[in-house]
């Protein structure tokens, strides 16, 4: 019964991914799809109705522990006060998320990942406190993702261009978009990124960066994009990419 789930939820998302692929625009699920029963963000279950809900992609957010793990949550502190780079892996992953669930390590969040191809998974490094932890993360990251094969089905994104530089030395095929804001489509282009993933008000106050990205040969991603007039903008933009806290308005809006 689970395999022909599994086939069922695997046709649905091609179907979908299909339906999205025939505009220019594609859905990211911001911190999964976490705006509905049982979910939460960066939750495992917001990462699987991502998926249901057929998302091209899931982002999700990723530090570095103070004895060098990694985990997956937003903020730099967990809801019950922990600051994540000065507490231990075994003390955060016994924290609770909102729906009940435990904060997950990036181990247990890319196994369930996997498991939902083609859907791809955007992993943000979060800006860590020193240099050495920015360094250290962006290695972990990518050996992690390595050792689980898993190179095609993520993609990087970071607001710190030394994790952004760092990870394009590891992995020079990869993926990799940059989050700031403050770089032009050149800049990017000459750093060796793939892309460009900017807050919708850069983009907006910034709309020849779109044209000029493509031509360069750059994907634009934009954030975080809720508002149905706001996401119809930038689909008639041609963002490639629109992360959202809404994707099944979005994924409508697409269907139209």
């Amino acid at each position: 019964m689970k395999t022909k789930l599994g086939m069922v939820m695997a046709v649905c998302i091609a179907l979908s991914q299909g339906i999205c692929a025939q505009h220019a625009t594609k859905v990211v699920a911001h911190r999964g799809y976490w705006k509905c029963e049982g979910s939460a963000e960066n939750s495992l279950a917001s990462l699987q109705k991502a998926y249901e809900a057929g998302c091209w992609g899931s982002e999700l957010d990723i530090w570095l522990t103070a004895d060098g793990q990694l985990v997956v949550n937003h903020d730099a502190h967990t809801l019950d006060g922990l600051e994540i780079e000065k507490s231990d892996f075994a003390r955060l992953t016994q924290s609770k998320l909102k729906n009940g669930e435990t904060l997950p390590s990036l181990d247990a969040y890319l196994e369930a990942g996997k498991k939902l191809s083609p859907m791809i998974l955007v992993l943000e490094l979060k800006t860590q406190s020193t240099s050495e932890r920015n360094d250290e993360l962006a290695r972990k990251v990518v050996a992690m993702v390595k050792a689980k094969a898993m190179e095609d089905q993520v993609e990087y994104i970071a607001f710190s261009n030394r994790v952004g530089t760092e990870l394009i030395r590891l992995v020079p095929d990869a993926k990799v978009a940059y989050l700031n804001g403050d770089k032009s489509p050149a800049e990017l282009k000459k750093l060796g990124y793939t892309g460009l993933d900017y807050a919708s008000g850069v983009l907006k106050k910034n709309s020849q960066w779109i044209d000029e990205a493509h031509r360069l040969g750059l994907t634009v991603n934009v954030w975080t994009v809720n508002k149905p007039r706001d996401l119809q903008y930038f689909i008639d933009h041609k963002a490639d990419f629109i992360t959202t806290n809404e994707p099944v308005s979005l994924l409508d809006l697409l269907k139209k």
